[in-house]
């Protein structure tokens, strides 16, 4: 089929390359409290969605159409596609539905798109490739090593694979060289947990599809992970009754990485604890969000800041840091996590003072209506 920029939506549910659909409405719609003041997401939305368009439009090598779903006048067809949330972009590659929960920026939306287009499973062929995969520290990723790409085992493998693509990054070998330096036997898979040193080996080698995607989502939830601006969405909607400890932090600069590697070491003593995850954000990743969250927070991120933030009215809770200069130790950070997972200390705490206060302004007026009430009583007794 030729290309196109503008496709029926219909069509765009039979083919098999990939196709990105948005759905629409006139309605603001407000944002969650950790990304951005309110906007004109709809605005937002297409212009971002025209601007990967035209840069995807001057390449050849994919075969990508974009379509718009207009919330009332094509609800019968979102319905049949199964589109069922307004101001949503969703791509259709191959027989998955994949929905973008990314920031709404033209090259974040083209990085994703060409990760969608890539096989599910990458293979390790070298030590070059080895190292690359190495250095991948900053996501979910599995490995396996199996007999060949026609492997009964592989295939499962890589069925399970388009089931997380490309959101969970899957690995694979079929060099012995390559399987002995990952400590790999023959069918079996090592899952990493983002920042971890050592993987899990999955149990019950030889794996069937099913049981390594319960076990991926069973693990879905790091106890450190990075905020990226492809799933930032996704990741802050994935809260812990209501809450998140977020961790400010520039990579780059060595107060940050100094501060990050102690963040490191609190999350690999604690990796069992399934009520801890840390959200890490570089604001580097988000200069244009950096004034927004000083003054949502109150916080000058130009230094390292680790707090616990309700996702609903984003009230806030930040470790006191005696000198920026000195960082906390990790036995320090660690029960300052310690404190928050036990709600000793809890954001909600700022609402309760701030009844209190309410009351006692209540009170205050009270007392002064009750004095005016006097002041009648005494007027009223002089006529007399």
């Amino acid at each position: 089929m030729g290309r196109c920029k503008a496709i029926s939506l219909l069509w765009c549910f039979q083919v098999k390359r990939p196709v990105l659909l948005i759905r629409l409405e006139k309605n603001w719609l407000p944002f969650i409290p950790l990304t951005s003041p309110p906007l004109r997401p709809s605005a937002r939305l297409c212009l971002s969605v025209q601007l990967a368009a035209q840069v995807l439009g001057d390449f050849d090598d994919e075969d990508i159409g974009f379509g718009l779903v207009d919330e009332k006048k094509d609800s019968a067809v979102a319905k049949k596609l199964g589109l069922d949330e307004v101001e949503s972009i969703y791509i259709f590659a191959d027989n998955e539905i994949i929905e973008y929960d990314g920031e709404l920026a033209a090259d974040t939306l083209v990085e994703f798109l060409y990760d969608v287009v890539e096989d599910p499973v990458e293979i390790i062929d070298n030590e070059r490739e080895l190292k690359g995969f190495h250095n991948m520290d900053e996501v979910i990723k599995l490995v396996g090593y199996f007999r060949s790409e026609k492997s009964a085992h592989f295939i499962e493998y890589d069925d399970a694979a388009e089931e997380f693509h490309p959101f969970v990054k899957f690995f694979a070998t079929f060099d012995p060289k390559i399987a002995k330096r990952l400590k790999l036997k023959m069918n079996e898979v090592d899952f990493y947990e983002p920042f971890m040193e050592e993987p899990v080996t999955i149990p019950g080698k030889p794996y069937v599809e099913s049981e390594l995607i319960d076990y991926i989502e069973e693990h879905d939830r790091p106890t450190l992970r990075k905020l990226e601006p492809h799933s930032m969405y996704e990741i802050w909607e994935d809260d812990i009754d209501g809450e998140h400890i977020v961790a400010f932090a520039e990579e780059d600069d060595p107060d940050g990485f100094e501060f990050l590697e102690i963040l490191k070491e609190v999350a690999r003593e604690n990796t069992d604890n399934p009520n801890l995850s840390i959200i890490w954000i570089d604001p580097d990743n988000f200069p244009l969000l950096v004034p927004y969250w000083e003054k949502t927070f109150g916080i000058d991120l130009s230094s390292p800041h680790i707090g616990v933030v309700d996702v609903e009215d984003a009230d806030s809770v930040w470790m006191e840091m005696d000198d920026q200069d000195d960082m906390p130790t990790a036995d320090e950070l660690e029960r300052w996590v310690e404190d928050v997972l036990s709600r000793k200390i809890d954001p909600d705490d700022d609402d309760d003072d701030d009844d209190d206060d309410d009351d006692d302004d209540d009170d205050d007026d009270d007392d002064d209506d009750d004095d005016d009430d006097d002041d009648d009583d005494d007027d009223d007794d002089d006529d007399c």
